[in-house]
């Protein structure tokens, strides 16, 4: 694929990312373009490999290798066939997906990756910016509704599967805008919001239907949703936070990240906060518990908001910087990473326990923290110690809580229809994305956990093929390579 001797003739590049003083002053996304040149080098890089792991790496089962090539051979129209060919929206794909593609990559093995997130992304753009993207109208309706509930990365690939298999699709989304976590959740300086924008228009144009404002299971019951549509599929995320429970926790100053990050987004979007609830890190000392990508979006958005410092800590140890045996090619690696939020400013300290939170007239003002130790515990799995002696105090006029999520929220629609839910809180269903109940289906977080965008994507367009199915009898729905 690609030019046959690529990989040994170009260097794996990026593109440049804009000085972190420019960038600190405005919430624009990171990244320059890049000439359509220089994305045909890259992706000459693609090998010949024999067995493409980076299939396999992605959980959309991309067709890299194909749109590799074709990019190097300038047929950019085609390129984004074969890329819709299995992902629905790689405009997200391309901005906030972790690339474990890359990591799964042959080259990877002993030389940098070639930068498939990087011509995803370019391909995408290119696409939008010509107009080759154009609604995809089914041509026969079959008069079967369908309710989406939730409007995130799965909602929204399930809703246009189903569209275009020619049924009546809401989406019904209990905030104020479309879009999810992509909407709410990741930062603008990751996503600019006119991605999910573009996307609800050919969507519309499809024939799907979009209602804000919608608590499903509250404005409208659990019951009159069963007697209005012929099926439910939940995309409501996973949306419980992990909290934290230690002296303090109720002070003020102390905030779950989700508390935090949509704020700022309505903030850019133009939309007013209600200052009675506002928070805001300017001029505060903010420690961020959590290591994780949510962790990363609060450092970046405090450090535009003008925090005094900005630390970052998490109870794991701190990662290796590269493999271990433990984590062989082509597994994702759990290494030490550096995201653009860190390089803009941030104190990170690992193996770290929050004893207590404490301050004066009922505001945090101080963390109190431990030292710990990790070993193997007698089953094979670690074990945490805290270390003697090791207890310290750091600044902390705001504590972030970035420290996952426990599945859906349980109160309300989950509640109401009598939904059976998994050891790990997720709504239970089998193979065919069915929950408990029949008629009613679940996929993206709310079925597995906390995950991925691409996962969202790949469960939405999975979840709508066996939603067809129970419609219909059968689907012409394309599968997934890899299911």
């Amino acid at each position: 694929m690609g030019k046959v001797t690529g990989f040994m003739e170009y260097q794996r590049e990026l593109p440049e990312r804009r000085p972190v003083e420019e960038r600190l002053r405005d919430y624009r996304e990171l990244e320059g373009k890049t000439e359509p040149e220089k994305v045909s080098t890259q992706a000459a890089r693609c090998m010949d490999c024999g067995v493409p792991f980076c299939h396999s790496g992605c959980p959309l089962g991309n067709i890299i290798p194909d749109w590799n090539d074709l990019v190097f051979h300038d047929d950019w129209r085609a390129a984004i066939d074969a890329l819709h060919a299995t992902n629905n929206f790689p405009e997200f794909t391309g901005r906030v997906c972790p690339a474990p593609c890359e990591e799964a990559c042959v080259l990877n093995i002993n030389d940098n990756p070639v930068t498939i997130k990087l011509i995803e992304k370019n391909i995408i753009d290119r696409a939008w910016k010509e107009g080759w993207i154009t609604p995809q109208i089914a041509p026969v309706k079959t008069g079967k509704k369908v309710a989406v509930v939730g409007s995130g990365p799965s909602g929204l690939a399930a809703a246009q599967q189903l569209a275009r298999a020619g049924h009546d699709v809401t989406v019904l989304e209990r905030a104020d805008r479309i879009g999810g976590l992509l909407r709410y959740g990741i930062p603008d300086f990751k996503m600019e919001k006119d991605t999910i924008d573009m996307r609800m228009e050919q969507m519309q144009a499809e024939g799907v239907t979009f209602k804000t404002g919608v608590n499903a299971g509250e404005s409208i019951s659990a019951d009159s949703l069963k007697a209005e549509f012929d099926a439910l599929v939940l995309c409501c995320g996973s949306t419980q936070p992990r909290d934290l429970p230690v002296e303090g926790r109720d002070l003020d100053g102390v905030h779950f990240a989700m508390e935090f990050l949509p704020q700022q987004n309505k903030r850019v979007a133009g939309d007013d906060v209600d200052p009675s609830v506002s928070i805001t890190a300017t001029g505060k000392h903010v420690v961020v518990i959590g290591g994780g990508d949510t962790g990363s979006d609060c450092i970046g958005t405090s450090n535009r908001q003008g925090a005094a410092s900005v630390t970052q800590i998490e109870i794991l140890e701190r990662p290796p910087d590269s493999r271990t045996e433990n984590m062989p090619w082509p597994l994702w690696p759990m290494i030490y990473r550096t995201s653009s939020s860190h390089e803009e400013g941030v104190e990170r300290d690992f193996a770290i326990t929050t004893k207590r939170i404490t301050g004066s007239d009922g505001k945090a003002d101080t963390l109190h923290a431990m030292r710990v130790e990790w070993s193997k515990g007698p089953d094979g799995r670690p074990q945490m110690k805290e270390v003697p002696g090791s207890e310290f105090t750091m600044k902390a006029d705001l504590v972030l809580l970035a420290m996952g999520f426990l599945g859906p929220e349980k109160r309300g629609l989950v509640e109401n229809l009598g939904l059976e839910l998994d050891g790990r809180g997720n709504i239970k269903c089998d193979g065919a994305y069915s929950s408990s109940v029949p008629g009613i289906f679940a996929c993206g977080d709310a079925r597995r956990g906390q995950s991925l965008v691409v996962w969202a994507i790949w469960e939405g367009r999975e979840c709508a093929r066996h939603v067809d199915t129970f419609l219909m009898g059968e689907s012409r729905l394309s599968t997934s390579p890899i299911s």
